[in-house]
């Protein structure tokens, strides 16, 4: 891919509704916030990709979450990718940026040149919603299958909301003349709006995993079936969007379905850290466990998987025995 100079609806997810099938979706376009996320690590290009679809995937589905809202998704797994970590924290305020953090955790020497899919093995698919202090956070799971992340994360909204729900993605690295190339991202989510909660039975009995086709029939099924028919003829380039504003797109696609925009959102790479957060997470260990962590230049260190921030502490200052506090 060859793309110019940042583009307007760059680092963007645009909510929509079509009208006619009862539908609602977002159309997203990262850039900048896969460079933010990318940058700071050394993946090969197979991890790289898994992480560029987790963060469409987490924007996507993020942006779905009320103001002040933390929504987490995860992969783990028992192949050579054992896990993929994204947040998305929503605005503190109405039209402000949303931020995005991810990274993954693999072994160099089991990673391959094959199809990005092929570095995860057996695990499970998670959704984390932190609603803040005071909440239970809400959690689902669901196992890994169907040959890619978006198809987990279909199988996730069939299983455990019970939401048909569709993704198509486009994911790569783009090229400038005289400038390295860099990683972007497009997709566009699709779901039907419930009417209510839905009782399905179990499909082939017990353990078989629901699909977005088991979820509806008669007007609804025919509905389903032709918007999705409608987005099999998106293009990649389209999703990526180099050239085709997202309203352009959902136009082209949907014309016949009423499509009805809503404000963009607009979204930034961004990390929490912080030497405090670093000291809480610090706050249940003693002083011994503190000596256990101490370099030999004297100092307790951590870094930040998500951004790559490294902090040196005093040994003196952390842990729950710090200031002298007794031992129990």
């Amino acid at each position: 891919m060859t793309f110019g100079s940042k583009i307007a609806w760059d680092d963007t997810v645009l909510p929509f509704q079509l009208d006619v099938s009862n539908m609602r979706g977002r159309v997203a376009r990262l850039d900048g916030v896969l460079d933010g996320i990318l940058k700071q690590h050394n993946y090969p290009a197979s991890v790289e990709a898994l992480v560029a679809e987790m963060a469409l995937l987490t924007a996507l589905i993020g942006q779905t979450i009320d103001l002040r809202w933390k929504l987490s998704l995860q992969v783990q797994s028992n192949g050579p990718v054992r896990m993929i970590a994204t947040d998305y924290f929503a605005p503190k305020e109405e039209g402000r940026a949303a931020r995005i953090r991810a990274y993954a955790s693999f072994d160099p020497d089991r990673v391959t040149d094959g199809p990005a899919y092929d570095q995860v093995g057996e695990g499970y698919f998670a959704i984390l919603i932190d609603q803040g202090s005071g909440t239970q956070p809400y959690q689902g799971i669901t196992p890994l299958a169907g040959g890619s992340l978006s198809a987990c994360a279909e199988a996730y909204f069939a299983q455990s909301e019970q939401l048909p729900t569709r993704f198509s993605l486009s994911f790569g690295q783009s090229t400038e003349p005289g400038r390295p190339s860099r990683w972007r991202a497009g997709g566009i989510m699709l779901q039907h709006l419930p009417k209510a909660s839905p009782f399905v039975a179990d499909k082939d009995g017990e353990g078989a995993l629901l699909s977005a086709a088991d979820l509806v029939d008669g007007e609804e099924g025919e509905n389903w079936s032709r918007v999705n028919i409608l987005l099999d003829t998106v293009e990649e380039l389209e999703l990526v969007g180099p050239t085709v504003p997202p309203t352009d797109l959902l136009v082209r696609l949907f014309h016949e379905e009423q499509p009805r925009v809503y404000d963009s959102q607009p979204v930034r790479f961004g990390c929490t850290c912080s030497e405090e957060r670093v000291r809480q997470s610090l706050s249940i260990y003693s002083a011994k466990d503190i000596g256990t962590m101490t370099t030999q230049e004297g100092l307790v260190t951590a870094d930040c998987q998500f951004c790559g921030a490294h902090y040196e502490l005093d040994p003196a200052s952390v842990g729950f025995e710090a200031d002298g506090e007794d031992d129990g």
